[in-house]
């Protein structure tokens, strides 16, 4: 794959793996929100960069392409050849390349769908086989077949052959696909000089003129459908890239929130006297590792109670005494996305409570409820009332929206001089 080649110039000429390129940008007409004429779009999708993939996923997934040329054969092919049966009789050598080439379909879908071919070697192999089969259906056929199904009876391997052409335009691009059309008529004039008829006249001279016209509609189709595929997968991208950034930027902004930017107002609020200073470097010093740690994306610990235990031992460091209640509920099982929002939503709730609740202890309790992960901060402080939320007490903002984006829910009860319960509740 030649990096900065035109999109659908490297589709057309090597097919399905083009899909898996996962260039860095896209042109902003892609996913443009706003209105866009569809052949500006269409335009800015086809002509842009293909880089040689690399994501193991884009890879297996364009294995995928395959599944509309095999299912189109798995209907088509026994249609034919009950309408053959009904209307004209068969043969054993026609009812064999039916439903052996319709359970090899259907073994072939199974296959996509359950084994990860993840270099491709199989995929390759398998597509050879099955030329290897279409061309020796319709020599077998040829030369089998009596002269009363010689015109109906051509088409189930004719069908099977066409599916053939089709699923190569997809797999690898138009020029192989075009190399077994030209095959394909090849295939029927040798059936045409093989089978048992009278004589070639111009019937079978217009025969072959029609063979070649279906078989590049079969090449046509592979195009359209291979060209559509590409130019969804390519919107796709760009719309998840988009929305990728923005949920990227504002993970990012919650970061700062629930570690730079609460330090800040800490420090802020820090009185003059003996060790304040000593204080403030140290806290200095632990959000530097903290972020730090992020940056570099370390290795998650072994679950959600032992973030909740650093939780802890960052929290004392500012003077908050937090009580741990923890379950012994596996909660290691917990999806890193799930555990990453109920520890940053309870720091958050543990900072709160350091700003507002006007005590230095409070409760942190784990367990599981409802199918789920819960994690509940009680303190005993002021409280205050739930129509006048004071200042800085980002709950909308940050606490509720980064559980609810990974399936959970945050309640918060709080009364003036009863303190305030924070429970935050994630699926497994």
């Amino acid at each position: 794959m030649t990096r900065g080649s035109s999109f659908l110039g490297a589709l057309l000429r090597q097919g399905a793996p083009v899909l898996a390129s996962t260039p860095r940008e896209l042109p902003s007409e892609v996913d443009d929100p706003e209105p866009v004429a569809a052949m500006r779009r269409m335009g800015a999708m086809a002509a842009g960069e293909v880089a040689p993939p690399t994501d193991s996923l884009m890879i297996r997934a364009t294995r995928y392409a395959v599944l509309l040329p095999l299912a189109y054969r798995i209907f088509v092919v026994p249609v034919v050849w009950l309408w053959l049966l009904i209307g004209f009789g068969t043969t054993s050598v026609l009812t064999a390349i039916t439903w052996v080439g319709t359970a090899a379909n259907v073994a072939s879908v199974v296959w996509v769908l359950r084994v990860p071919d993840r270099r491709g070697r199989r995929t390759r192999v398998l597509l050879g086989v099955d030329v290897v089969f279409a061309v020796l259906a319709s020599l077998l056929f040829a030369v089998t077949v009596p002269a009363e199904l010689v015109w109906p009876g051509g088409w189930v391997p004719f069908g099977y052959l066409t599916g053939t052409v089709a699923l190569w335009t997809m797999c690898r691009g138009v020029v192989r696909g075009l190399l077994l059309a030209v095959l394909g008529v090849l295939l029927e004039a040798a059936i045409l000089w093989l089978a048992p008829l009278a004589d070639l006249g111009r019937v079978e001279i217009a025969a072959l003129v029609g063979v070649a016209g279906m078989m590049l509609v079969a090449v046509a189709t592979g195009v359209g459908s291979l060209v559509l595929l590409g130019l969804a997968t390519r919107l796709a991208l760009a719309i998840g890239m988009r929305l990728g950034q923005g949920a990227e930027r504002a993970r990012t902004e919650r970061t700062l929130h629930d570690t730079v930017l609460q330090t800040l107002e800490a420090i802020a609020l820090t009185e003059d006297g003996s060790g304040q200073l000593s204080r403030v470097r140290d806290e200095a010093r632990a959000q530097a590792r903290e972020l730090r740690r992020m940056l570099r994306a370390s290795d998650p610990p072994d679950g959600l109670a032992a973030e909740l235990a650093t939780l802890a031992t960052e929290m004392a460091r500012e003077g908050l005494r937090a009580e741990l209640a923890i379950s012994d509920i596996g909660d290691d099982q917990l999806s890193e996305v799930r555990r990453i929002a109920v520890r940053d939503a309870a720091r958050e709730a543990l900072r709160n409570t350091i700003k507002h609740a006007g005590t230095q202890e409070v409760v942190v309790r784990m367990e599981e409820r409802d199918g789920g992960v819960v994690v509940i901060t009680r303190d005993h402080g002021v409280g205050y009332d739930e129509d006048e939320r004071p200042p800085g007490f980002g709950v909308s903002e940050s606490m509720k929206a980064r559980l609810s984006e990974v399936g959970g829910w945050c309640r918060i009860e709080s009364r003036p001089g009863r303190g305030t319960r924070v429970t935050m509740w994630v699926p497994r």
